[in-house]
């Protein structure tokens, strides 16, 4: 049976309230048994720290996440390390820079993003990274704090911006935007990128793949990219599923097992 890890999935999301039972059973049943659980705002934690304490093998991160940028005050960063040493924490996420939906206050987020990486560096935690039309920026800032690791969650760079992300210590997670046929950049980049640095997830309950297109996302959905990234690199779906389990439990500090179905 495989053993699949979904390094990004918004599981607190309100979509889930009716049928999260449900989810996590469809999930465990197509071999999705671990769970990262990144938060956006402060308005969250809470939430993310029941959902991982009630349910084996979900896994919390804390951050405040740039779209949420008006919401997110100072108190917050101040309170952020608390809950990074207290509450379990796994990665300090979802957090980084958005340049592509307008209105968002740029210097803000460049000052919230530093503050975070920093106090990752400080606690010894991964980051969970969100970068849209501000690849080169992300680059830069991560390379400028230095001393970091982690994941560039849904990457869509290029070749290039991969490799120079590969040389910072920094994971590509790859959802289902991988396995719809016209998303040709990020296919070449998966099809020939060191299998070391892949991880997979589904950014539930959005970014559903091409089989589901139009449908809320979820876990177990996470078979249809690994099937599409074996095709597109001609490996097993079974060396896949073990290469990038093995590196998200290496980067996140993970148990070594999933926990029983």
């Amino acid at each position: 049976m495989l053993d699949l890890v979904d390094t990004h999935a918004h599981l607190d999301d309100h979509s889930f309230d009716e049928d999260r039972g449900a989810m996590f059973d469809r999930a465990s049943g197509a071999g999705v048994r671990r769970w990262i659980v990144p938060a956006i705002d402060r308005g969250n934690w809470e939430a993310i720290e029941v959902l991982c304490a009630a349910r084996e093998g979900a896994f919390p991160a804390y951050g405040l996440h740039p779209l949420m940028t008006g919401a997110h005050r100072d108190e917050h960063l101040t309170e952020l390390p608390a809950w990074l040493d207290r509450r379990g924490a796994i990665a300090v996420g979802e957090i980084g820079l958005d340049f592509y939906v307008e209105g968002l206050d740029a210097t803000r987020q460049r000052e919230i993003f530093v503050h975070q990486l920093e106090i990752a560096k400080e606690h010894d935690l991964p980051v969970i990274v969100h970068a849209r039309r501000a690849f080169e920026e992300t680059i830069h800032t991560l390379r400028r704090v230095g001393g970091l690791r982690g994941v560039v969650h849904s990457f869509s760079g290029s070749e290039e911006q991969a490799r120079q992300l590969f040389d910072l210590g920094f994971h590509l997670g790859i959802g289902g935007p991988v396995t719809y046929d016209r998303a040709n950049r990020i296919r070449r980049v998966v099809a020939s990128m060191p299998l070391e640095w892949l991880l997979l997830e589904t950014d539930a309950p959005d970014q559903p793949c091409a089989h589901h297109r139009g449908e809320r996302n979820e876990p177990a959905f996470m078979t249809d990219v690994l099937e599409t990234i074996a095709s597109l690199r001609d490996e097993s779906a079974e060396d896949i599923a073990a290469a990038t389990t093995a590196n998200a439990v290496k980067l996140f500090k993970l148990p070594d097992t999933p926990p029983a179905r």
